[in-house]
């Protein structure tokens, strides 16, 4: 079984770029062997600039950590959001790991999306 991994990176504010990083993000922790755990595929179903929908995405991604065995963090922002979801992680004892921009470029090349 593969171990499954949270992606944990920047969403609000410019979310369609971030929404495009999210996918270069799975597809870097697929092709690294694991089973990625991406809530922000939810802003496609729902409307982030909605603090209620918002919060229904939120609620929903933090609830799957409790099956994660890894988090991997994204990104130079840690945002509000990713904070939470930092915290929430080391009250459960997930291990953590920063991912940096280097390591994605050695599994996925430069990709232009």
């Amino acid at each position: 079984m593969k171990k499954k991994v949270y992606i944990c990176a920047p969403l609000g504010g410019k979310v369609k770029e971030n929404l495009q990083n999210a996918v270069t993000y799975t597809e870097f922790a697929l092709k690294s062997g694991v089973a990625p755990v991406t809530p922000h595929f939810y802003a496609l179903c729902l409307d982030d600039s909605k603090k209620d929908e918002r919060e229904l995405g939120r609620s929903a991604g933090m609830s799957l950590l409790w099956y994660c065995d890894e988090m991997w963090i994204f990104g130079d922002i840690v945002t509000e959001g990713m904070k939470a979801e930092i915290n929430f992680c080391k009250n459960l004892k997930v291990k953590m790991r920063k991912i940096h921009p280097h390591e994605i470029k050695k599994i996925i090349g430069g990709k232009n999306r």
